[in-house]
């Protein structure tokens, strides 16, 4: 039975795909969960709007990460620190920690997307990557002083 993918499938392809598929997989796997579509011309049509559809809306996510990037491009946030002998910090600067930051700022951006590449363990400049979306990401200065 031949059958056209709605989303992506690991073992069978990608969407807009059409695959062949054995009928008992199809009816009883497939086609109830939403993965695929029997083959047939308006199943196609259907298919190839959601396709545009879900190219659109990629195209609107990735404009307005190019937008925040721009925003965040001048953003430089300042952590307070307490400081032991020969200005250690006790413990590290953390991605929740500027998660927290940015927060303050108006910046709702998640600790996963933030990267730190070197560890904060001390006062200082650093220069912290922030991924937007598959394709933006933008840096912020971190500026660690003590408090």
């Amino acid at each position: 039975m031949k059958v056209l993918l709605r989303q992506d499938f690991e073992k069978l392809g990608k969407q807009g795909q059409v695959v062949e598929v054995k009928p008992g997989y199809a009816r009883n796997f497939l086609i109830p969960q939403k993965v695929a579509l029997p083959l047939t011309p308006g199943n196609k049509r259907i298919i190839e709007e959601e396709y545009k559809r879900e190219g659109l809306r990629a195209k609107r996510e990735e404009r307005k990460a190019v937008e925040l990037a721009e925003k965040l491009k001048n953003v430089s946030v300042t952590a307070t620190v307490t400081v032991g002998e020969e200005d250690r910090i006790f413990g590290t600067v953390t991605s929740q920690n500027i998660s927290d930051l940015l927060k303050e700022k108006g910046f709702d951006i998640d600790k996963k997307n933030i990267t730190i590449i070197e560890p904060v363990k001390a006062l200082g400049i650093y220069e912290v990557t922030v991924k937007l979306h598959q394709n933006v990401e933008t840096k912020i200065k971190l500026w660690v002083v003590k408090g």
